[in-house]
C-alpha cells in the first residue's frame, strides 16, 4: 500500500502562485509514476501533470503548460506542483495519485486539497 497526503492548497488571487505538495509513504519503492489531477465543481476529474518516479520525466496538460511545473524530491518521497499565473478556471480540488509498477494504473489517491483562485 501507498499513502498519499496533499498540502499547500488555499485561496489566491488571479495571477498568483501556489505550490502543492504530495508526501508519499508506505511501499514507495513500488511507485512508477506520480500524477496530479483536479476536479472542479460539476465537472469530471481531469489530468494535470505527471512525473516518472525514477527518471523524472514530466508531462503536463495543454491547459497548464507554461504555468504549472511538476517536480519530485526522491529523497523526501514528495512530489510538488508549482502553479504560477493562476486563473479562476484553475479553481478545483487537486489530487495526487500514484501508479505502482505492478498494475500500470493510478491505484493510489490522496484526499485532495482545495485551490480557489479569485478574479
Amino acid at each position: 500500500q501507498v499513502q498519499l497526503v496533499e498540502s499547500g492548497g488555499g485561496l489566491v488571487q488571479a495571477g498568483g502562485s501556489l505550490r502543492l505538495s504530495c508526501a508519499a509513504s508506505g511501499r514507495t519503492f513500488s511507485i512508477l509514476v506520480m500524477g496530479w489531477f483536479r476536479q472542479a465543481p460539476g465537472k469530471e476529474r481531469e489530468f494535470v501533470a505527471r512525473i516518472s518516479w525514477s527518471g523524472g520525466n514530466t508531462y503536463a496538460a495543454d491547459s497548464v503548460q507554461g504555468r504549472f511545473t511538476i517536480s519530485r524530491d526522491y529523497a523526501k518521497n514528495t512530489v510538488y506542483l508549482q502553479m504560477n499565473n493562476l486563473k479562476p478556471e484553475d479553481t478545483a480540488v487537486y489530487y495526487c495519485a500514484a501508479i505502482p509498477g505492478d498494475t500500470g494504473k493510478y491505484d493510489y489517491w490522496g484526499q485532495g486539497t482545495q485551490v480557489t483562485v479569485s478574479s
